[in-house]
């Protein structure tokens, strides 16, 4: 993403859409937004802009091909950068024409390539040369209460990525109402979420992220994937979530006792 001209980095990014998405989730309201503008100016949109790969394009070999990751970044994940910002300029076109006959089309086409855009810089995030073990402190903590151990996860977090219909992506999600971790399948990159849910790791299954290596062998390349997770930035995106969560709760508490 891009700030007054500067990409913003990937770690940002990252705390961003968890931050975000938290405080979607928390409603944070009027009362929310007051406090947030008393502390800073408000923020200017941007165009989104390509972030580079957080590691050299064949460091995740031998269980996703150099190629593919080349491919996936530079022509399908920029391509939904560049569906995005066509996107938000043909909606400013059809404010400044007062002409919505097209709106319920281009929204469709915010929501695709919006979510493509944030799930795939997630996904890179996802992953790390050699992967880096299993999770720990808290995340660990959360993942053995919300399904039993680590296998057991494992094995739905598989079988959810493997069994998606079409093209789509399995996501590791902390869904804050309930206060819960919770393995979503999302259809397409906008398709069956549940709204104020922070994703916290994510694997593409659409066939560009492993054809050419895998074939129509999908549940070999979810099993690569599950080798390649970063725990790590996973977890830390768990204590974002975590505090943000924490924060959004005690600003909805001052409000309504306000």
């Amino acid at each position: 993403m891009a700030e007054n001209g500067m990409i913003i980095s990937r770690r940002d990014a990252m705390k961003g859409i968890g931050a975000g998405a938290v405080a979607l989730a928390m409603g944070g309201g009027p009362a929310g937004l007051a406090a947030a503008a008393e502390k800073q100016a408000l923020p200017q949109p941007a165009p989104y802009a390509l972030a580079p790969l957080p590691y050299p394009v064949n460091a995740l070999q031998p269980h996703v091909d150099g190629r593919i990751v080349s491919i996936h970044h530079d022509k399908h994940h920029a391509g939904y950068v560049k569906g995005l910002n066509d996107t938000l300029a043909k909606l400013e076109a059809a404010r400044k024409a007062n002409d919505f006959a097209q709106v319920r089309a281009l929204e469709r086409d915010l929501a695709f390539n919006g979510s493509g855009v944030v799930l795939h810089e997630l996904y890179w995030s996802s992953m790390c040369p050699g992967g880096s073990g299993d999770p720990e402190g808290m995340l660990r903590e959360a993942i053995e209460r919300d399904f039993g151990t680590m296998d057991a996860f494992r094995k739905q977090f598989a079988a959810v990525a493997t069994q998606v219909q079409g093209s789509g992506w399995a996501a590791l999600v902390y869904e804050p109402a309930g206060r819960r971790l919770l393995v979503l399948e999302i259809g397409d990159h906008q398709n069956g979420t549940i709204w104020g849910c922070t994703p916290l790791m994510v694997c593409d299954v659409w066939e560009h992220a492993y054809y050419l290596q895998y074939e129509n062998r999908r549940a070999e390349y979810v099993d690569s994937f599950i080798k390649l997770i970063d725990w790590q930035s996973t977890g830390d995106r768990f204590d974002a979530a975590l505090r943000s969560s924490t924060a959004g709760a005690g600003v909805q508490k001052k409000a309504s006792e306000q």
